[in-house]
């Protein structure tokens, strides 16, 4: 069975209402994005859901699959060390993607795990999806220093485990947009941070996966983006079904109230 549904999404840490303590109001639509795409989950029951996250263990030449059974994580750096997160992972799933890797002479696996809890970027999201649905597996992938061509290709490998396994998998791309939008933001302001998610934004909500490998990596840099490359892995994962006309894409919301962009679109595959 291919991925049946796939998401763009971003991870603001102040998104949880016990760490926006009300500031999380001031990006209602990006809240009511997520609370769409949770439910959307709890209907597709998929037994497995994939994430990839700019947070989690990060090598220049490498990507890390998370290892073992299961992992813990809780928002305490965000001073909200009372929500906790517990998952299982889809181990099988894990061994297969590991496969495929080998024999095709592709740096990524699961060696190198430096801290095995989750990242942020994997907790948000299953954040708002716990509120809809629990009964999944996880496999938790980290990005790489590699070029845009590598993370294409390793969505292409995950789309082949995921075919020779059986799962039933929705695959989620973390990852926020342009950090340097308003000057009173975290990192000021940039003309290449709207110009990117204007750019971004249009790409992701047509679906036209290809146009991720076309952005200058000097681009990249100046609009201080953190999720392109979960989101080029995302468009290789679903490279068969956008090249047969397969997925039915929508863009959900766009935000960057704080100076940072969020972008939420969805990918649901048709028969």
């Amino acid at each position: 069975m291919p991925i049946i549904a796939a998401y763009m999404v971003p991870h603001p840490p102040l998104a949880a209402a016990e760490i926006g303590r009300g500031q999380e109001k001031m990006i209602q639509a990006s809240l009511d994005a997520y609370h769409t795409i949770g439910r959307e989950i709890a209907d597709l029951r998929p037994e497995t859901i994939i994430v990839t996250s700019p947070h989690s263990v990060m090598y220049r030449d490498y990507f890390h699959i998370s290892p073992g059974s299961s992992a813990s994580g809780d928002f305490g750096r965000f001073r909200a060390g009372k929500v906790k997160f517990q998952v299982s992972y889809d181990q099988a799933l894990v061994d297969e993607i590991c496969r495929l890797c080998r024999q095709a002479d592709f740096p990524a696996g699961t060696m190198g795990e430096r801290d095995p809890a989750l990242d942020h970027g994997t907790m948000i999201p299953l954040y708002f999806i716990d509120q809809y649905y629990k009964d999944y597996k996880l496999v938790r992938i980290g990005l790489s220093g590699l070029p845009l061509q590598d993370h294409w290709a390793f969505g292409r490998l995950i789309h082949e485990a995921v075919e020779h396994t059986g799962r039933s998998a929705v695959f989620i791309a973390s990852g926020d947009l342009s950090h340097c939008q308003k000057q009173d933001g975290p990192y000021g302001y940039q003309p290449e941070g709207p110009a990117y998610d204007a750019q971004i934004m249009k790409v992701m909500g047509d679906a036209d996966f290809p146009g991720l490998l076309d952005f200058d990596e000097v681009f990249l840099d100046k609009a201080m983006e953190c999720g392109h490359r979960s989101f080029t892995i995302l468009g290789g994962a679903l490279e068969e079904e956008q090249k047969s006309g397969r997925i039915r894409a929508k863009c959900l919301a766009h935000e960057a109230t704080f100076g940072v962009g969020y972008g939420f679109c969805t990918y649901h595959i048709q028969d």
